[in-house]
């Protein structure tokens, strides 16, 4: 009898390390979805697993699992411009008339032309003084209802859909992902940080402390007997290039152990990540899908990606082929 409850013992338990297993591989599978399974999910997977199995020789504690994300072009669309650059176009022209001097004023005058090129040439920089002429002076609540009023109405000029569903889905699982292992994921992009606070949360599940973007000085007031604070038309910080690892050590205040971007103006960001000490990856989302979205990368006026894809393979970074990589890329 009591080789036969053994023996019963036995098979009970391999059925339940069968199911777990089974359980698991369906995870490992549900996980990200609309991902191929090709090198580029494979490192992913496998780095997220060699980082998070105790035990492993490369275990990184829940503490330091920082994963930072560029935004336009990495997470949404950012062709054929930025997203806040069209924020900022729409509302220069409709406060044109009461500034007959940005006819003569760059970049004013660029974008009055219609001439996107003058436009993106200028740089974020160039967007911050679109972005200050056109909202200095007010509070931040001020703009941060202007943002969401446009944001609701707003339509990708291609898509023909709101720009908060022009968010590549295999960028958001790949979010959900990290997090449900227990990463912390931060925006850490060139674009204005009081622009993609209002939506982030709702749209990545980043709440806003975990957002880091160029940003306008601000300067603290009361008004009608309510403190504010209000936005002033000079530059703070601008978040691109080499300014990205300086906001994440401002922000932050850890080297981040993954890193994802998709241009030359995330090279420094991929750069400070991967040069950490312990288990690092770089990921960079190659737009080579001109049928779904948009092919680009060397010659682009938006995000244009050079120097990092021939210098990819050297530091171990990985290329995300939209075309070959991604089932999917945006939800239906």
């Amino acid at each position: 009898m009591k080789s036969i409850c053994s023996f019963l013992k036995i098979r009970f338990l391999i059925a339940c390390l069968a199911v777990l297993g089974l359980a698991s591989l369906g995870f490992a599978q549900q996980s990200l979805p609309s991902w191929n399974d090709g090198a580029a999910r494979q490192a992913i997977e496998s780095f997220v697993e060699r980082v998070t199995t105790p035990g492993s020789a490369d275990f990184v504690a829940p503490a330091e699992r920082i994963a930072v994300f560029d935004n336009d072009g990495t997470l949404w669309s950012e062709q054929p411009m930025y997203v806040q650059l069209a924020f900022a176009l729409d509302r220069v022209k409709a406060l044109a008339a009461e500034h007959p001097e940005w006819k003569e004023q760059a970049p004013f005058k660029a974008v009055l032309a219609g001439d996107l090129k003058g436009v993106a040439a200028a740089g974020e920089r160039g967007l911050m003084e679109l972005v200050m002429a056109t909202h200095a002076g007010m509070t931040t609540e001020e703009f941060e209802r202007i943002v969401k009023e446009w944001l609701s109405t707003a339509r990708h000029p291609v898509y023909q859909r709101p720009y908060t569903e022009c968010v590549y889905q295999p960028m958001r699982e790949l979010l959900e992902y990290l997090r449900a292992h227990q990463f912390k994921t931060y925006i850490v992009s060139g674009g204005g940080i009081e622009f993609m606070r209002p939506w982030a949360e709702a749209v990545y599940g980043i709440p806003p402390e975990q957002v880091i973007g160029s940003s306008i000085k601000l300067k603290y007031e009361v008004r009608e007997g309510r403190p504010v604070l209000v936005r002033l038309p000079e530059v703070d910080f601008i978040d691109d290039k080499a300014g990205k690892p300086v906001g994440i050590h401002r922000l932050i205040g850890r080297r981040p152990i993954f890193a994802a971007g998709n241009s030359d103006g995330d090279y420094e960001m991929l750069e400070y990540t991967t040069a950490g000490s312990g288990p690092r990856l770089g990921v960079i989302v190659h737009h080579t899908d001109a049928e779904r979205e948009v092919a680009y990368d060397r010659a682009s006026v938006f995000g244009r990606l050079d120097r990092g894809l021939n210098d990819a393979p050297g530091k171990g970074w990985i290329l995300i082929n939209m075309k070959q990589d991604w089932r999917a890329v945006f939800a239906k």
